[in-house]
């Protein structure tokens, strides 16, 4: 992985911690930012100002793609991971959209369940052929 490969996979797994302790802690993601002792990275911040303002959009592709699984029993970190992703596919200038799609299933098989990545793959995939 290329230097800036790499300084973005750490954005993206930075990015799901701050979205995860928003949720956890029911409060907006703007909030945890200003929170924060030491502001991340500008790609970390890029990635979940578009995840919040994509929020709406995200949850309805989630809903429509992911068959017989309502958004409210998705696990947590999977529905984060492709709202994260969704996100970073409906920024202006995003990413190739299988990078990040190759990084939302790695971020699921490290921090979800043993069966979420393929879950988060098939989702994602259908997800990003229906935003083409």
């Amino acid at each position: 992985m290329s230097e800036r490969g790499t300084k973005r996979h750490h954005a993206r797994e930075r990015a799901l911690e701050i979205m995860y302790e928003a949720s956890i802690k029911e409060r907006s993601v703007a909030s945890v930012l200003n929170d924060l002792p030491v502001r991340p990275d500008d790609y970390v911040v890029l990635i979940l100002t578009s995840a919040a303002t994509h929020q709406e959009r995200a949850n309805e592709l989630i809903s429509r793609f992911s068959i017989d699984w309502p958004l409210d029993r998705l696990a947590l970190v999977d529905r984060l991971v492709m709202t994260l992703a969704i996100g970073e596919i409906l920024m202006d200038d995003p990413p190739p959209t299988a990078v990040i799609l190759d990084e939302a299933v790695e971020l699921a098989k490290v921090y979800s369940t043993e069966s979420s990545a393929s879950f988060v793959n098939g989702v994602l995939a259908a997800c990003a052929e229906h935003l083409k």
